[in-house]
């Protein structure tokens, strides 16, 4: 039975492909308050997996793109942090698959995460089949579990929820024309930083719905209770009733 994709994290596989690396928390990874930023982590995510692919000699030009992605962090990293991080495949479908990623540091710090990214074609943004090659590479790590691309927040959005606006940077925009699946772990910093009483450990998700791009009126709206944080990026028409949800966030105490 299929899984949804970067939800339960699972353990390190018994045999498979692990792929290790390091990275040095910078000065400008931190938050004012010296955690390492959700956006900065992704950044760290993104290197990590797109040196493993470099690595393992699967030859694939057509991009992935991140669909749902789920943090635990148990201890934060801060500056100057030494992390040690790996990574495997947890996870397989038909046209995506899942990537699990473990951080650690002397200090104690400890960050799990899984990605589930999605195989597309770039002319018509569809979701195309996996590499010929990916499975024997990577097929033995993710011991055969099976799992789906659905996406599992919700888009109503509260009558009474804050809002403000989130402004689409240049700098946010990627090669395929939208901001890139880190930047937008932005907005979620963007909300934290009015709410100083949510701090690790914590359970952060963030799901993709729709392309974000240069140029697009971009509104947050957040609510919380207390079974944690709740956002919503949104689009602005015409018709406020009919504002298109282009990303998702939910933030969980742990």
């Amino acid at each position: 039975m299929r899984e949804p994709g970067a939800d339960r994290l699972v353990p390190v596989p018994p045999s498979g492909r692990v792929f290790r690396g390091q990275r040095r928390v910078r000065f400008g990874d931190v938050s004012q308050r010296g955690r390492l930023r959700l956006d900065a982590l992704a950044c760290y995510l993104q290197d990590l997996s797109s040196d493993d692919t470099a690595d393992s000699g699967v030859e694939d030009d057509i991009p992935w793109v991140v669909r749902r992605c789920v943090v635990e962090i148990y201890k934060p990293a801060t500056f100057r942090d030494d992390l040690e991080l790996a990574t495997w495949c947890s996870g397989i479908g038909s046209r995506w698959a899942e990537r699990r990623v473990t951080a650690t540091s002397p200090s104690g710090a400890h960050i799990e995460a899984a990605t589930l990214w999605v195989h597309v074609d770039v002319s018509s943004g569809r979701a195309v089949p996996l590499p010929s090659t990916f499975a024997s590479v990577y097929g033995e790590a993710a011991c055969g579990r099976e799992i789906s691309a659905r996406l599992q927040h919700g888009v109503e959005v509260p009558d009474d929820a804050e809002r403000m606006q989130w402004n689409v940077r240049v700098a946010d925009i990627d090669m395929l024309g939208h901001v890139n699946n880190a930047a937008t772990w932005a907005l979620v910093e963007e909300v934290l930083a009015h709410r100083h009483d949510l701090t690790p450990p914590f359970r952060a998700e963030l799901e993709y719905r729709l392309p974000i791009e240069l140029g697009d009126d971009v509104r947050l709206a957040w609510s919380a209770n207390d079974k944690g944080l709740r956002i919503w990026a949104m689009r602005e028409t015409r018709d406020a009733a009919l504002d298109e949800v282009l990303a998702s966030a939910r933030v969980l105490a742990l």
